[in-house]
């Protein structure tokens, strides 16, 4: 779950897709440039450097419906400031399979809808900083393997992945700076939601 009405838990990926204005000037969100290392004061290594692969993850629209289920690979990487917190850049790869129903940017673009089955690639991320202790006896390098989210077409994920409280339970404090996804199908439409704000639709059979 990835976008946001309000940014519950962004680091277990629970939030859902902004209702923001539409910019007419934003036709995509430079993933590369936003969601990027440089993003974070680097003069410590990381405390945090994983992968791993999400299947079944729900994907929510501006009118908090479930629109699509996600697959993607899904980087962590952590670095500690030297002031007591962490800055993390997070980012996402991967492909989406639409469910019927109320398409993404349905909110601002009145009854706009999408047919079971459309496909499309998804890429985004985000960078945060927040407080907290690394926890002991995880494995902080490397990939993790295959995470199932089990979610379907609702906001129930028995098998939720969330990175955030794994690794630093004690976390408190976390402001993401930098959030945004671009949605790209064949034939359509493509779909930005962004801090910045959504651009966009999907829509169609």
């Amino acid at each position: 779950m990835k976008n946001l009405i309000t940014k519950i838990a962004i680091g277990a990926a629970i939030f859902v897709a902004a209702a923001v204005p539409t910019f007419a000037k934003t036709s995509h969100t430079n993933v590369g440039k936003e969601v990027n290392a440089s993003a974070c004061n680097q003069s410590l290594p990381p405390v945090v450097n994983i992968t791993y692969s999400v299947i079944n993850d729900a994907d929510s629209g501006t009118l908090g419906n479930v629109w699509a289920n996600d697959n993607y690979i899904k980087t962590v990487q952590v670095w500690p400031q030297g002031n007591g917190t962490f800055c993390a850049v997070v980012r996402y790869e991967g492909q989406f399979v639409t469910y019927a129903g109320s398409s993404p940017g349905a909110a601002y673009d009145t009854g706009g809808t999408v047919g079971a089955g459309v496909q499309g690639t998804l890429t985004g991320g985000y960078t945060a900083t927040f407080t907290g202790t690394l926890a002991d006896g995880l494995q902080t390098t490397g990939d993790l393997g295959l995470k199932d989210y089990a979610c379907g077409q609702s906001y129930t994920c028995p098998g939720l992945y969330d990175w955030l409280s794994i690794y630093f339970p004690n976390n408190a404090g976390f402001t993401d700076s930098y959030w945004g996804w671009n949605y790209q199908t064949g034939n359509n439409g493509s779909w930005v939601n962004a801090i910045s704000g959504n651009n966009g639709d999907i829509t169609g059979n």
